[in-house]
């Protein structure tokens, strides 16, 4: 990893963990973003709709003001459309994400989303590798 930037990783963990923190305070709801995804999904709520649109807007914020490069990807787009799909299916059978489970679970100290953190961390190692393996990333 060539451009490691520890302040800013430091920094960006720092407002993830608040911003959790205060959902979850604030609200009583666990800060996870396929549930937050999947409610939208079922019903109309502004909340969940502010919530993406932030995220979304944070993201583009972030890229525009520290000026970081755009990654581009020569993966084809019918596999990000397939591990998008596994993704979302995963969530839902692991009754959460990464967000939910590594950010707020694991700092509940839930067992069950210790458990979650582990099989998925292991899961894209090991995808990773047979897909680097086979030569398509």
């Amino acid at each position: 990893m060539t451009n490691f930037t520890p302040i800013e990783a430091l920094i960006g963990g720092a407002f993830i963990g608040i911003a959790t923190s205060l959902f979850l305070f604030l609200n009583g709801k666990i800060f996870g973003i396929s549930g937050i995804v999947s409610g939208l999904l079922k019903e109309f709520s502004l909340w969940r709709v502010l919530v993406i649109t932030g995220l979304i807007l944070g993201a583009t914020t972030a890229h525009t003001v520290l000026q970081t490069p755009t990654t581009i990807t020569t993966v084809p787009l019918p596999y990000l459309i397939i591990g998008g799909l596994l993704v979302g299916i995963g969530t839902k059978l692991g009754s959460g994400c990464t967000s939910g489970h590594g950010v707020c679970g694991n700092s509940r100290l839930s067992p069950r989303s210790m458990a979650a953190t582990i099989t998925f961390m292991l899961s894209g190692f090991v995808a990773a590798g047979l897909l680097n393996a086979l030569g398509i990333i």
